[in-house]
């Protein structure tokens, strides 16, 4: 059944629902009581049917111009109800409006913190960097600010296994502290920034620590092996890279061999230990000995040498008394032949500790035992010796 068709022939159709109310008119009072009407803007009973949308968007219509302090207009019928939509969508444009702005302006707004720096894309693409303190861009999605923290410094901690020149394990940890330098090229330039920097990191550690031997590694100057790590690392990522990180240090934590081949290494090291043991005390008797040796060479040669400067000066000697002695018995052979006879006789006598006294006219001899003198004489075996 329609709804404009009465529903009770009894209850005919008053003739004020024909014309053209406004709304919930007056025309529509007298058609609403009875109980077989049909029209869909009448007052519905209470809990019949769903709410009727028409009557929900005019009591929030109502209720948004109270706000703003609109007063609705007087009037009737369909002229009346175009005013009112008309005024009504004004409204909800300029509130849109205004809450665009004002979005707009908390989106344009930003502060950047002290220890940072604000990179700004335009459109998506690098624009420039904003300082620290109350700074202002376009709204989104015309610019979009990106923040980075380029003062804190930051640390990478990593452990790795690797060979030394001798070919021997060494588990190595170290940590690699390291701060912003650039904001843009951290940013961008790289997918992920940190990734790339602990391989780059493990990759000059095991080159430096390659070229050396694990003594060295273990024992050695490890701030050097630090030093040349920071360095290799700081150029692969400045220049090739252009990461705009800037390495603050490179830190050597530990250094030991693995745990599987941690015995066979002690006793390499105690082999090692003893033999530098037996080197150190060789060299030690090596220190005595040499120097003692040296001492008794340079005295004999000493000895020698004095020998030899005695002998040639009693040859020359002999030599020159020799040809003294020509040259006087060429002058005068008698005199000198007696001479040397007593000489000869004097000195054989000296030696002998027997002293005869002749006794003159008398015809006896007496012997004279000087006893000092014979007993301060070595025995014959010695006097042998000595002679040889």
């Amino acid at each position: 059944m329609a709804w404009n068709e009465p529903g009770n022939d009894n209850n005919p159709k008053p003739p004020g629902n024909s014309g053209n109310g406004s709304g919930n008119g007056s025309g529509n009072s007298g058609g609403n009581s009875g109980p077989g009407n049909q029209n869909p803007w009448g007052k519905r009973p209470k809990n019949d049917g769903p709410p009727d949308l028409e009557q929900a968007l005019a009591d929030i219509k109502a209720k948004l111009m109270a706000m703003f302090g609109v007063k609705s207009g007087g009037g009737s019928g369909r002229g009346a109800n175009t005013e009112d939509q008309g005024s009504g969508l004004g409204l909800v444009l300029g509130l849109l409006a205004v809450l665009a702005l004002a979005f707009a302006a908390i989106d344009s707004t930003h502060v950047i913190g002290a220890s940072e720096k604000g990179v700004v894309l335009r459109f998506g693409k690098f624009n420039r960097v904003l300082s620290s303190g109350m700074q202002f861009t376009l709204p989104r999605p015309f610019e979009s600010v990106t923040r980075v923290d380029v003062t804190s410094v930051r640390s990478l901690p990593d452990k790795v296994r690797m060979l030394t020149k001798d070919e021997n394990l060494v588990d190595v940890s170290f940590a690699v502290q390291y701060t912003i330098e650039n904001p843009m090229d951290f940013s961008f330039n790289l997918d992920n920034a940190e990734d790339t920097l602990k391989q780059v990191s493990e990759a000059t550690i095991r080159q430096v620590i390659g070229s050396r031997t694990l003594d060295e590694v273990l024992v050695g100057s490890r701030g050097e092996i630090a030093a040349e790590a920071k360095n290799l690392s700081q150029d692969i990522l400045r220049n090739k890279y252009k990461a705009g990180i800037l390495i603050s240090s490179v830190n050597m934590q530990d250094a030991a061999v693995p745990d599987a081949v941690k015995d066979a290494f002690d006793d390499a090291i105690r082999a090692r230990e003893d033999e530098q043991r037996l080197v150190n005390e060789a060299l030690a008797g090596k220190s005595t000995i040499v120097p003692r040796a040296e001492g008794q060479s340079a005295r004999i040669l000493q000895e020698a040498e004095g020998y030899r400067d005695v002998l040639i000066a009693t040859a020359k000697g002999d030599a020159s008394r020799f040809e003294q002695l020509s040259a006087a018995y060429q002058s005068a052979p008698e005199v000198t032949r007696k001479r040397l006879y007593l000489e000869t006789m004097e000195s054989i006598y000296a030696k002998t500790p027997k002293v005869i006294i002749d006794k003159s006219g008398g015809g006896n001899q007496m012997l004279y035992l000087p006893l000092d003198r014979m007993l301060n004489q070595p025995a014959p075996a010695a006097a042998a010796a000595g002679a040889q």
